[in-house]
């Protein structure tokens, strides 16, 4: 059961005006500083674009209809996630993943199947790279994945065919856990020819999705997937990934998020956008285990989070 509270963090991201939702992370982030309450009245106390963009959005949609006039859709989601075996955590839970809490682009919640763990998860990275992956691309996935678990860490990835899952494989052979995080609804499974893997990932480690349970896969959800892979680590680790990847879109975003961006030397030669990150910074190109730990042992840029203000921000 969830309380009154949870219930209207998720009738808040329920809203929406013609096809265009509240925007989530400024949701989550209202929540954990205690202000879920000014969203609810029709009032943003957050100086942001976002806020900006948002607050005409979130008035019309009160005065639509009332957030409990969504309760039942959100009953129905639940009762989904339940039948599936998953388990929901927001924002305003303390298991939900420390990592995430200090992004500016964290979901107010997640449905997961498997176990979370506090402590293990707040040392997980990324492990990603393209579908179409070579042999060796493969065999440097396996060897990344199996150091860094030896090395203590929670080798996260999306679920995807060839790096992804290859990582996932990887840690669960050697007994390490592992996250999914997954682009669809937790009831769904994406590609289908990793339904068995995801079943032993939610029977060893734990699968994330920050939608709603009956979300099918979309253009629009795996670009969010990728923010969520990248916020829930401390870095991300790419083995190969060309200049329309995925994988190169969470080097993007792990670096605006302030993660560790550690490129493989190989990708790096062959990349020229991976030269490019490397070359402004915002990536670190890596040979070895040993060079991986070094960089990963450095604490994370945490985002400063937008400015609070003592009167509640209204439009002009």
């Amino acid at each position: 059961m969830i309380d009154d509270t949870q219930m209207r963090l998720l009738a808040l991201c329920s809203l929406r005006v013609d096809a265009k939702s509240v925007d989530w992370s400024l949701i989550a982030r209202c929540a954990l500083r205690g202000k879920l309450d000014n969203l609810c009245e029709g009032f943003i106390p957050e100086d942001s674009a976002a806020a900006r963009k948002t607050l005409p959005l979130l008035r019309q949609a009160l005065a639509d209809a009332s957030l409990a006039q969504h309760y039942g859709r959100i009953a129905e989601e639940l009762e989904l996630a339940a039948t599936a075996g998953a388990s929901l955590v927001t924002v305003l839970d303390a298991d939900y993943p420390e990592n995430l809490r200090n992004a500016d682009d964290l979901p107010p919640f997640l449905f997961y199947r498997g176990n979370l763990d506090h402590e293990a998860d707040a040392r997980s990275v990324a492990v990603v790279g393209s579908r179409q992956v070579s042999e060796i691309g493969l065999s440097r996935a396996r060897r990344v994945a199996r150091e860094l678990g030896e090395a203590g860490y929670c080798i996260t990835s999306g679920l995807a065919r060839g790096v992804d899952a290859e990582a996932h494989q990887t840690a669960l052979h050697f007994g390490r856990r592992t996250i999914a995080v997954i682009g669809t609804g937790i009831t769904k499974c994406y590609p289908k020819e990793n339904f068995d893997l995801a079943e032993e990932i939610a029977e060893r480690g734990v699968i994330l999705s920050q939608f709603w349970p009956s979300r099918s896969p979309g253009r629009d959800t795996f670009p969010r997937r990728n923010h969520v892979t990248s916020a829930v680590s401390l870095g991300s680790v790419v083995i190969e990934a060309s200049g329309t990847s995925g994988a190169k879109m969470q080097a993007r975003v792990a670096a605006e998020q302030g993660r560790h961006v550690l490129l493989l030397r190989s990708l790096v030669d062959s990349q020229p956008w991976a030269r490019k990150m490397v070359d402004a910074g915002k990536a670190t190109p890596v040979t070895g285990t040993e060079q991986m730990l070094e960089v990963l042992s450095a604490p994370v840029r945490v985002n400063e989070p937008a400015p609070m203000l003592q009167l509640l921000f209204d439009a002009e």
